[in-house]
């Protein structure tokens, strides 16, 4: 099947940083949802933690309708994507403007709850048709044109994270913090609609490239499969990351700066990959990135309190592989979608769906185990609480890559010539 080509700007129109930007505006409005905005509604409001948990494990469970139908909806009206993608983008910064700036009209936990819908919502149908428009643009790159996007698009995403990571602590002096960042996430909204302006068209294609199409095709099964499996040792560190250095590592306070350290080091690495990948075949550069990994968590698992440099080390390590996850397998899957399904909302409206999972599962699956074993936050764990939090966040993430590199290495990869 032969790859299909989009109505809007020619090669030499596309701007590749205006993708950059505007991943980096979409991966900063996911971080409130899971380190700013709970904090901020126990600090400013009383709002329980276990209230708030119990509020976003049902809005992370609405993802597993919600993504799908988004993908629906972003294929359907992809003739009209940017006017579409304007609308989405004006709910994200009414969402975090309401979120962190406004104060509650009703009960602080249903305004919380309101909010989050609505920018969960946005953030999903903005991040399906992205991803989309990135099969759609890609094509007309030339050689490796996906690499090449993908290149730009992470390394944007990842740039946001970091921004939003530190964004409230460098606004602390301003007596409101947070209302600085939803502003300043808006300014961010308004520059990424004017980056991306004009580089909004639809893959010219007849409809009825659906769910069917997409889970009959053996390598996109494959991949999402992959994807699944490559995902879970990500949500599964992500998920134990404040524990272990706060507990394993005894270092409170320095979680921040680790977690930085992290997010810079994926966010330096990924160009690097993707000149790797053009060179070698994203295949191999895939796989080399994995076994980084695994190195990286491997000498995780020796780490005991005091060894905080130590683990500055595997931070970056694990960080610069993350960089080839998230910048390679997307590729992967967007080349195959270019053949297979060229529209591509409702393909990565699954895709989005398999990479949730993994954060819903690692949350409910984990951290009860922990917490079986007598593990708690911010006293004196037993040892052999901290041997289960070791494994499961260093042994555990190794034998899922394991299986990843299985897979993958099983995996036929068309790659780009």
């Amino acid at each position: 099947m032969t790859d299909f080509a989009a109505p809007s700007a020619p090669a030499s129109k596309v701007r590749l940083t205006g993708f950059a930007v505007f991943a980096a505006m979409i991966s900063a409005a996911g971080l409130p949802i899971y380190i700013h905005a709970p904090k901020f509604y126990v600090d400013e409001f009383g709002v329980s933690l276990a209230a708030l948990g119990s509020v976003l494990f049902v809005l992370r469970m609405l993802d597993f309708v919600q993504d799908p139908a988004l993908g629906w909806l972003a294929e359907k009206t992809r003739h009209n994507r940017a006017a579409m993608v304007a609308g989405a983008v004006t709910l994200l910064g009414a969402a975090m403007v309401g979120l962190f700036a406004v104060e509650p009209p009703i009960a602080p936990l249903w305004w919380f709850a309101l909010m989050l819908t609505a920018l969960f919502s946005a953030f999903s149908f903005l991040t399906i048709s992205f991803y989309a428009q990135g099969v759609a643009t890609a094509g007309r790159l030339g050689n490796k044109g996906h690499l090449r996007l993908a290149g730009w698009r992470e390394t944007g995403a990842l740039l946001g994270v970091c921004t939003a990571a530190v964004a409230p602590t460098l606004l602390l002096g301003t007596g409101a913090p947070f209302v600085g960042f939803s502003l300043g996430f808006c300014l961010l909204c308004v520059a990424a609609l004017v980056a991306m302006r004009g580089q909004w068209g639809a893959a010219v294609a007849p409809d009825g490239a659906g769910f069917g199409v997409v889970l009959g095709d053996p390598q996109a099964r494959r991949l999402l499969i992959l994807a699944l499996v490559n995902a879970t040792p990500v949500a599964v560190s992500s998920t134990l990351f404040l524990f272990f250095v706060e507990s394993r590592l005894q270092a409170p306070g320095m979680e921040g700066p680790l977690l930085l350290l992290f997010f810079l080091s994926a966010a330096a690495a990924a160009p690097a990959w993707g000149r790797v990948a053009r060179r070698t075949g994203a295949k191999r550069a895939l796989l080399a990135g994995m076994v980084l990994s695994i190195v990286a968590f491997a000498g995780a698992a020796t780490l005991g309190a005091g060894d905080t440099f130590w683990f500055a080390l595997v931070c970056i390590g694990s960080g610069a592989a993350m960089g080839a996850d998230l910048t390679l397998l997307p590729a992967m899957f967007a080349r195959r979608m270019a053949r297979v399904a060229p529209t591509a909302g409702q393909a990565f409206g699954l895709w989005s769906l398999v990479t949730k999972f993994t954060l819903a599962f690692a949350a409910v699956a984990l951290l009860p185990l922990l917490e079986a074993r007598g593990f708690e936050t911010g006293t004196t764990n037993p040892p052999e609480a901290l041997a289960l939090l070791t494994v499961l966040y260093a042994l555990v993430p190794c034998a899922l890559k394991l299986v990843a590199i299985t897979l993958l290495a099983a995996t036929r990869i068309e790659e780009e010539e």
